[in-house]
């Protein structure tokens, strides 16, 4: 008589529609932690979404104290307000940033073991994938605006008071348009690797 091996039986029980594989309550294999290797080219994609978000969120930090940073538009109002927006703002987006290294970690394939009821889970690609393509997407359609502008090209970017301002302007605001097609990358890549894995 033979028997399976319980991590075999685990890999085959699946619940039936939370997004989450119950059986592999197993560690990732791989430097990253993940199944299989994340190639150097995504490992670099990763960090390098929250640092083109980064001159976006310090130039917006001077507006919080009513320094309009050379275009003309004045004061936000009270500080009380607006303060904590524009710092929350910032702090935000480069949390939603660094979502996108779950795309190349092992917390993007099974959940931290630290996590209540889900931890040591399979995540399905989807559960991952679906957040990626949407958050991408509407990244790239928001953002793509400021990049656009920055460029010239069909958007105006706004009057400022002189040459440097604008060039300081255009170069902080340029780089957050990449986040989005980033995003949209680094999903393809995990739909192709997962799907390899699976």
């Amino acid at each position: 008589m033979t028997t399976t091996p319980a991590h075999e039986r685990a890999r085959t029980t699946k619940t039936r529609d939370t997004g989450w594989d119950t059986g592999t309550r197993t560690r990732p294999r791989s430097g990253a932690g993940t199944e299989r290797p994340v190639p150097r080219w995504a490992e670099r994609v990763a960090h390098a979404i929250p640092l083109v978000l980064l001159p976006q969120c310090l130039w917006r930090l001077p507006f919080a104290f009513g320094f309009d940073m050379g275009t003309g538009t004045g004061s936000m109002g009270s500080p009380w307000v607006s303060i904590p927006y524009v710092f929350g703002l910032s702090l935000v987006t480069e949390g939603f940033a660094l979502l996108g290294f779950g795309l190349v970690r092992g917390w993007g394939e099974v959940v931290p073991g630290w996590v209540p009821l889900l931890g040591g889970l399979r995540v399905r690609p989807a559960a991952a994938l679906v957040p990626a393509v949407l958050g991408g997407t509407a990244a790239t359609l928001l953002f793509g605006q400021f990049t656009l502008a920055a460029l010239d090209i069909g958007l105006h970017f706004g009057d400022f008071d002189n040459g440097a301002w604008e060039v300081a302007g255009r170069a902080c605001l340029l780089p957050a348009g990449l986040w989005g097609p980033m995003v949209l990358a680094l999903s393809v890549h995990y739909f192709v690797r997962r799907r390899r894995t699976a």
